[in-house]
């Protein structure tokens, strides 16, 4: 092949054309291949090496004859298969050749193995360091495994190829990679044979197939982390306090109930509540949770408890408490133990210091989860409760007020719903919009807490000082609607309940009494006068006027009532 060369000549001031040869001048068409395949591999250097390579092809073949299941060409024809036979065999052949001892071998490919063994490896990383990392790290960390793979191959085979070309030193190498794959381009360092030619076409050809792939499986995972509430922060975990609910179904009765009641104590106001359930949110939870109220103090996470990943996602170690609940209208209770057991070990194990409250629906599970700090079996508890009510008709209501949550406050005719369970038509946020008037009474007195106090310190009870107990309750609830129902004398820790007309009170008794609000909180104490015995607009006949237009006019047959009488 010819071609001609022409250059300005500057003393004649034409243009002179030269003919040329090419076969004998063009850089890039030859080169010593001595160079490319036999290198200087000093003695002690191949025999570190040939001894490496028996034991990677050792483990190799024990690893192909484990895992085989009647197909060899399903092991023989992957690629860390084929990469590790390219990187041993070769140095075991030496052994048997000695005049090949100096061949090149592409020992640099390891890498690929390499980054095969981290995949392998990195779901149990946090077995090894005790700590959990999330999907979304883990493909970020094979996607940089991928990226340095990619450039230390390339770095590696033009270093090598260009020692019959330019020469080029492993920092010009890196320069030529760098520039190249970050499609900047400078031109100033390039291969100069064909073999490092072809390579640079293979490795970007590599790459346009290799990391798109990875990419998507990382929008992939990062829009799935979106979609599934995102991470609980660490920062947020170790400054501020905050519990887990753990609930495979997640409905609006059981959310609402247990918010209600985590909240509704004054301690708990700066708490938390990170709910994770592997379910997504249904169209009244979304509602509920972007209500202001909650939107700040409750975080939604979707995942399962049975999962590290989410576990740590939920910062389930740094957690106040955990809250593992199950749904009280479950059709298979059996199955929803099993679950909930199963979710109870997870997080045990997890984290052991995490306190670990338990709602088991059969008695018979409660064995299973004897680990966990509390456990409220749901049948048990409903026994007893039917059982008390056997001996004392009237206690599972009052059990059942006294439990739950509520301000008194009254509620639109359309929040009063019925519900399943064995008192449907007393919603305690609807009751006091109903037509029939025991209903409204029954949600009025569902505010109703225990307080206690010294009886010469109360305005309630101090006038009933050497009175009887039944005579103190009696007037009581008839004067200022509260219901005594039990006193403690000072030299005793137990509490007497109803103990009768045979207990004069004292003044140094302890008064354990049901009200709305305690009596320094009333406007019996904060702004209302001393009844007045008699005098303008009084009862004539001495009677004691009542100043309390809520309870007063129940008869005295009445549970709350009786239970003092």
């Amino acid at each position: 092949m010819v071609y001609y060369a022409c250059f300005a000549q500057r003393s004649v001031g034409g243009v002179n054309c030269t003919k040329h040869n090419s076969s004998s001048s063009h850089p890039w068409s030859e080169f010593d291949w001595k160079l490319i395949i036999w290198v200087d591999r000093p003695l002690p250097l191949w025999a570190l090496q040939v001894l490496v390579a028996f034991i990677s092809f050792s483990e190799t073949m024990l690893l192909v004859y484990l895992s085989y299941k009647g197909n060899v060409w399903e092991q023989v024809l992957r690629v860390p298969f084929i990469l590790e036979m390219i990187s041993t065999v070769p140095f075991m052949i030496t052994v048997i050749l000695p005049s090949f001892r100096n061949l090149f071998i592409p020992v640099f490919l390891n890498c690929w193995l390499a980054k095969h063994a981290l995949e392998n490896m990195i779901n149990d990383l946090h077995r090894a360091i005790q700590r959990t990392h999330s999907a979304m790290f883990n493909q970020v960390v094979i996607l940089i495994s991928t990226l340095v793979c990619l450039m230390f191959t390339c770095i590696c085979g033009i270093q090598h190829l260009e020692r019959a070309g330019n020469n080029l030193t492993l920092f010009d190498s890196l320069y030529f990679c760098v520039v190249t794959f970050s499609t900047v381009g400078f031109g100033d360092v390039t291969p100069q044979i064909w073999p490092s030619q072809l390579l640079v076409v293979i490795m970007i050809f590599v790459a346009l197939i290799v990391l798109p792939i990875q990419f998507e499986q990382l929008a992939f995972l990062w829009m799935e982390r979106q979609k599934s509430g995102g991470n609980y922060s660490r920062y947020r975990a170790q400054t501020e306090k905050h519990v887990v609910l753990c609930v495979s179904c997640l409905k609006i009765d059981l959310l609402m109930d247990f918010l209600n009641e985590f909240f509704a104590h004054p301690r708990l106001q700066d708490y938390y509540v990170v709910i994770l359930c592997p379910a997504e949110m249904d169209v009244q939870v979304r509602r509920v949770l972007h209500v202001p109220l909650w939107a700040l103090r409750v975080i939604y996470l979707q995942g399962s408890a049975l999962k590290d990943q989410d576990l740590m996602r939920a910062k389930m170690d740094d957690a106040e408490a955990c809250f593992i609940l199950s749904n009280r209208f479950e059709v298979d209770r059996i199955a929803a133990d099993h679950q909930t057991i199963l979710r109870a070990w997870a997080v045990k194990d997890f984290a052991p210091n995490c306190p670990l409250y338990v709602q088991i629906l059969k008695p018979e599970n409660k064995f299973h989860v004897k680990f966990a700090d509390h456990v409220v079996c749901e049948e048990e508890f409903k026994y007893a409760m039917l059982a008390l009510n056997c001996v004392c008709p009237g206690t599972s209501t009052l059990i059942t007020l006294l439990i739950h949550s509520s301000r008194g406050q009254t509620a639109p005719q359309e929040a009063f719903k019925q519900r399943a369970g064995a008192f449907q038509a007393l919603n305690r946020e609807g009751g006091a919009s109903s037509a029939d008037q025991w209903h409204r009474t029954y949600r009025r007195c569902s505010a109703n807490e225990v307080h206690h106090i010294r009886l010469e310190e109360s305005k309630f009870f101090g006038e009933y000082q050497g009175k009887s107990f039944t005579f103190a309750s009696f007037h009581a609830h008839k004067k200022f609607g509260v219901c005594l129902i039990g006193v403690r004398r000072l030299d005793t820790t137990n509490i007497l309940l109803n103990p009768g007309p045979c207990h004069i009170m004292g003044a140094s008794d302890i008064c354990f009494y049901i009200n709305i609000s305690k009596e320094e909180n009333s406007a019996f104490v904060r702004g209302q006068r001393e009844p007045s015995w008699g005098g303008t607009g009084g009862n004539s006949r001495g009677v004691p006027q009542s100043i309390y237009h809520g309870l007063t006019r129940l008869p005295v047959h009445s549970i709350i009532a009786s239970m003092g009488t």
